[in-house]
C-alpha cells in the first residue's frame, strides 16, 4: 500500500460513522408505535398553535427515531425510508430545529444517500455557519469519499472540501485533539507537510501525553527521514508512561534508521506490555531478521501464525527464511498454507516458482510463471504501473529459469518481451539478454544486443558500462575504458563505475589499475552491503594474482558481515581446496554455499573438486557429473572431471573431457581464459594420449 493509501485508511478509520447491520430479518416484527403526547391547556391561540406544532414535531421525531432503530436492527430499506419521511414531517412542524435537520442528514449518510446528506448538511451550514456537528458530518462524508476514490482530479477536489470543513471545525473547537489530527492527516495527504506538522504539533501541545498525537507526529518526522526529531518527540514521554504503541513507534523509527538492535529492544518492550499486539510482534520478528538473527525471527513468526492462522504474509516470511536456509521443502509447505488463506494471490505462486527453481524443478517453475504471465496479460499491452511492474518481474524470473534449464533461446525470447514495458524493465531485459548470450559463449550476439540497448537507452549508465565491457572483451579495451571513465561524476554513484573499471582491468590483467579502481570504489561505499560487494570484487582481483592471504582476508570479512553470502562462501572454499590447504574447512564453506543454492553448477564443481583433493573420488565424480549437467560448456568443470577419470584409471573418458575443456576455451574470449590453465590441460591431454597408446601397444604384444 502506498503512503497515501495508508493515510486515507487512517483518516477514514478516525472519522467513520457506524452503518446499519445486515442482521436476519423477521417476517412480521412486532413494533410499538408511540401515541401522541397529551396537549397542555391552551393559554392563547398563538401559544396553543406553537404547542401543537412542537407536539406534532415530537410525535413524528419519535416515529422517525423508532424506524431508524428498526432499520439498524433488521437492515430493511423500507424502515429507513419511513424514518426519512417522519423526520421530514417533524421538520415541517418545527422548521427551526437544527437538531432535527442534523438527525436527518446523519440518517441520509448512514443509509448511503450521500447526495441528500451533503445537501442537508450544506443547508444547515448556510443557516448556521457555526454548526460544528453539520460541518463534522460533511467532513466525514468527504473523508469516506476519499477512501473510495482513485487518485485524480476528482479526489483532489474532495480533499480540498474535506480540508475546508476541518479548518472551520478547529476554528470553532480549537481544543479538539481528534480534529487537529484529522486535519493534519488531510494536509499530509495533500503533501502540505508544513501545515500537517503544525496541526500535529498543536495536538501534542493540547495533550503532551496523547499516544495518538505523539505517534502521529513522530511518524511524520520518520517519513521525512528526520529520525532525530521523531525520537525526541517519542522519548519526551517518560518511560513509565510509554504505552505499547509508543514503544512500537520507537521500534519503527529505529528500524528506519537501520539501528536494528534498538528497534528490537523497543519492539520487545511493546510486546511485553501487550502480548496480544501482533503488529509489535511482527516488527520484532522483522528486525530480528534484519539483524541476522533468523532463528529467533523464525520463532516469533511461528508465534504470530499460531495466534493468527489467517496471516498469509507471515507464512510467506517463514517460507523466505526456510528458502534462504536452503530448506526448500519446508518453505514450500509454508507457501501452501498461505495459499489456503489467499488463493488468488499473485505473490504466492511467484514465490512457489522460486522454490521450484531452487529444487531444480524447472518444468514446474516454468509452468507456474507462464500461468502468472498469462493472468497478468492485458489487451493491447495497456498496464497500470502495478501491473507493469508485476509483468516485468514474472517475465524476468521466467527467462532466468529458462537460462538455468539450458534453454537460452527461450530465455532470450522471454527477456525480449520485457523491452516493451518501458522504464527500468527495458534496461533489465537488455542486461539479462546480454548475460544469457555470454553464458552461452555467444560473444558476437551479446555485443550486438549491448549496442542495441545503448542506442535505445543512451542515458542508461548501466547499459553503457555493459557495452564497454563487451567491447573490451572483443579487443577494444582503451576505447571501452575511456567510455566508462567518462561516466565519473565525483558523487556516490561513482561506486558502480569504479567497480566496472576494476573488473575490466582485472580481465585485462592490469592489476595495479584494478586495485586502484576497487580502492576508489570502497571510498565511496556507504552501506554495508555496498562495502561487502566491493570487498568481494577486491578479493577476486587478489586471488587472480595469487595474493591468497589478502584475498582470504577480504572473503572472510564479507562472510562475517553476511554469513549467507553463498558466492563468497564458495569462492573462499574453492580457493582453499584448489591449493590443497585446510581441506575440511574448505569443504564446510562449499557445503554452506550449496545448501543455499543447490542447483548452482559452479558450487557443485567446487564441491566435487574439494572431494577430489581429499581423495574421495566417488563423491568427486558424483558432484562433478552434476556440475557438467548444469554447466555443460564450462571448461574448468570438464578439466576437473577428467582429472577424476584419469586418477581412477579411465583414460579414454579423461581424454574426452580434456578435449572438451580445450574446445570450450578455444570458443571463448581471451579475458575468460587463463593461459597457464590451458597449457596445463594440453600437457595432461598429450600425456594421457601417449599413455593410452602405450597401454594399447602393450595389450597387443
Amino acid at each position: 500500500m502506498t503512503t497515501k493509501g495508508v493515510l486515507v485508511a487512517a483518516i477514514v478509520l478516525v472519522a467513520s460513522a457506524s452503518g446499519f447491520s445486515q442482521a436476519s430479518q423477521p417476517e412480521n416484527p412486532k413494533t410499538v408505535v408511540p401515541q401522541p403526547a397529551a396537549q397542555a391547556p391552551q393559554a392563547s391561540t398563538t401559544d396553543a398553535k406553537k404547542e401543537a406544532d412542537r407536539s406534532t414535531s415530537y410525535y413524528h421525531y419519535s416515529l422517525a427515531h423508532m424506524y431508524e432503530e428498526l432499520a439498524a436492527t433488521y437492515g430493511r430499506a423500507e424502515y429507513a425510508t419511513k424514518a426519512v419521511d417522519e423526520y421530514k414531517k417533524a421538520i415541517e412542524a418545527d422548521p427551526t430545529s437544527e437538531f432535527l435537520n442534523s438527525s436527518l442528514a446523519e440518517l441520509y449518510a448512514k443509509t448511503g444517500r450521500i447526495r441528500d446528506a451533503v445537501l442537508e448538511a450544506q443547508d444547515i451550514i448556510k443557516r448556521d455557519p457555526k454548526n460544528v456537528e453539520a460541518r463534522r458530518l460533511l467532513g466525514r462524508i468527504y473523508l469516506r469519499s476519499l477512501g473510495d476514490m482513485q487518485a485524480g482530479t476528482q479526489s483532489e477536489n474532495i480533499l480540498k472540501l474535506a480540508i475546508e470543513q476541518y479548518q472551520n471545525i478547529v476554528k470553532l473547537q480549537p481544543d479538539s485533539i481528534e480534529d487537529h489530527l484529522v486535519l493534519g492527516r488531510l494536509y499530509r495527504l495533500g503533501e502540505d507537510r508544513v501545515k500537517a506538522e503544525q496541526e500535529f504539533q498543536t495536538a501534542v501541545k493540547l495533550q503532551p501525553s496523547s499516544e495518538e498525537a505523539v505517534t502521529t507526529l513522530a511518524i511524520l518526522f520518520t517519513d521525512e527521514g528526520d529520525y532525530t526529531r521523531a525520537l525526541n518527540v517519542l522519548e519526551a514521554i517518560p518511560e513509565k508512561e510509554r504505552t505499547s504503541k509508543i514503544y512500537s513507534t520507537l521500534g519503527f523509527t529505529y528500524e528506519q534508521k537501520k539501528d536494528y538492535k534498538k528497534a528490537i529492544a523497543n519492539y520487545s518492550k511493546a510486546v511485553e506490555q501487550d502480548s496480544d499486539n501482533l503488529d509489535a510482534l511482527r516488527g520484532l520478528a522483522q528486525n530480528l531478521l534484519n539483524d541476522g538473527q533468523s532463528a529467533a525471527a523464525l520463532e516469533k513468526y511461528k508465534q504470530i501464525v499460531d495466534a493468527d492462522p489467517q496471516d498469509a504474509q507471515t507464512y510467506m516470511r517463514i517460507a523466505e527464511i526456510y528458502r534462504k536456509d536452503g530448506k526448500y521443502d519446508q518453505a514450500l509447505d509454508m507457501l501452501k498454507k498461505a495459499q489456503i488463506v489467499v488463493p488468488d494471490s499473485l505473490e504466492l505462486p511467484y514465490n512457489m516458482a522460486v522454490i521450484y527453481e531452487g529444487l531444480g524443478r524447472y518444468d514446474d517453475a516454468i509452468q507456474t510463471l507462464t500461468t502468472l504471465v498469462q493472468r497478468n496479460q492485458r489487451a493491447e499491452g495497456v498496464y497500470s504501473p502495478g501491473e507493469r511492474n508485476n509483468m516485468s518481474i514474472f517475465l524476468e524470473r521466467l527467462g532466468t529459469v529458462y537460462r538455468e534449464d539450458r534453454k537460452p533461446q527461450q530465455a532470450v525470447e522471454t527477456f525480449r518481451k520485457m523491452t516493451s514495458l518501458g522504464d527500468d524493465a527495458t534496461s533489465r531485459a537488455y542486461q539479462q539478454m546480454i548475460e544469457t548470450y555470454r553464458d552461452n559463449r555467444q560473444w558476437k550476439e551479446a555485443t550486438e544486443v549491448a549496442q542495441e540497448a545503448a542506442k535505445k537507452l543512451p542515458n542508461d549508465r548501466g547499459l553503457r558500462m555493459v557495452l564497454a565491457s563487451q567491447e573490451a572483451d572483443m579487443g577494444q579495451p582503451d576505447k571501452a575504458i575511456a567510455e566508462v571513465k567518462s561516466l565519473l561524476t565525483g558523487k556516490s554513484e561513482d561506486r558502480e563505475v569504479y567497480v566496472a573499471l576494476a573488473q575490466m582491468y582485472s580481465r585485462l590483467r592490469r592489476w595495479k589499475d584494478a586495485e586502484d579502481a576497487i580502492a576508489s570504489a570502497l571510498k565511496v561505499s556507504n552501506k554495508q552491503e555496498e562495502k561487502d560487494y566491493v570487498n568481494f570484487v577486491a578479493g577476486s582481483i587478489y586471488e587472480r594474482q595469487k595474493k591468497y592471504e589478502q584475498a582470504e582476508e577480504l572473503f572472510r570479512q564479507v562472510i562475517a558481515n553476511d554469513p549467507k553470502n553463498a558466492t563468497a562462501l564458495n569462492y573462499l572454499g574453492y580457493m582453499m581446496a584448489d591449493r590443497g590447504v585446510r581441506l575440511e574447512e574448505a569443504l564446510n564453506y562449499i557445503k554452506r554455499a550449496i545448501s543455499l543454492d543447490p542447483q548452482n553448477g559452479a558450487y557443485l564443481d567446487s564441491l566435487g573438486w574439494a572431494y577430489f583433493k581429499l581423495g574421495k573420488y566417488d563423491l568427486a565424480e558424483e558432484n562433478l557429473r552434476k556440475a557438467v549437467e548444469k554447466s555443460n560448456d564450462d571448461p574448468t568443470i570438464h578439466d576437473h572431471l577428467a582429472d577424476v577419470y584419469q586418477k581412477t584409471g579411465r583414460l579414454k573418458m579423461a581424454i574426452a573431457h580434456w578435449e572438451r575443456a580445450l574446445d570450450g576455451w578455444n570458443k571463448t574470449v581471451a579475458a575468460e581464459v587463463e593461459p597457464a590453465d590451458v597449457a596445463k590441460v594440453q600437457k595432461k591431454l598429450e600425456a594421457a594420449k601417449v599413455k593410452l597408446a602405450r597401454e594399447g601397444t602393450a595389450a597387443q604384444q
